[in-house]
């Protein structure tokens, strides 16, 4: 990946900071199924919804929701193994989807999954990249010394060209 992709990439996630409301409607829909408790298993839904929120950065991806127990997670890029997507019908109906990020050694619990985001396919590539060690940086522009030795080796060249050329002509 070029750092121009990364740079891109930044650009889309970074301003990711909570879920798509289509996860309201994802938590209200699978409550829906359980009929009778319905109402008591969207009241934490609800609160989890309206309590998360995530944060993407130079160092890594931060998480957290809750009201009464709350839970924040912070990984660095350098302890992240994989990265998995997944949809299940309901949020593929509603256009939505879940990154979980795996860390090596933690067991389910170290896992960070980002829930009910649209562009969880940018968030896939900009945390692959990041893996990986591709800095968003431009490389840097030609010192004048940089091109003044340059110029130097091209006139240098051309010089040791044109003494070959008359060597030949010469014989």
């Amino acid at each position: 990946m070029k750092p121009n992709d990364l740079a891109a990439l930044e650009k889309r996630v970074h301003p990711i900071t909570r879920p798509e409301p289509a996860l309201l409607w994802m938590y209200a829909l699978s409550s829906l199924a359980l009929l009778c408790a319905a109402p008591v298993a969207l009241i934490p839904l609800y609160f989890r919804y309206h309590t998360l929120w995530y944060r993407f950065d130079a160092t890594g991806v931060s998480m957290g929701y809750g009201i009464l127990f709350r839970r924040e997670m912070q990984l660095t890029y350098q302890r992240m193994q994989d990265i998995h997507l997944s949809q299940n019908i309901l949020e593929r109906w509603l256009g939505i989807g879940t990154v979980t990020v795996q860390t090596a050694g933690s067991g389910a619990g170290g896992n960070l999954a980002i829930v009910g985001v649209k562009d969880f396919n940018a968030i896939r590539d900009y945390l692959y990249a990041k893996m990986r060690g591709v800095q968003a940086h431009e490389p840097a522009p030609s010192t004048d010394a940089t091109d003044a030795v340059l110029v130097e080796i091209r006139d240098a060249l051309t010089d040791a060209a044109r003494a070959l050329a008359e060597k030949k002509g010469a014989a």
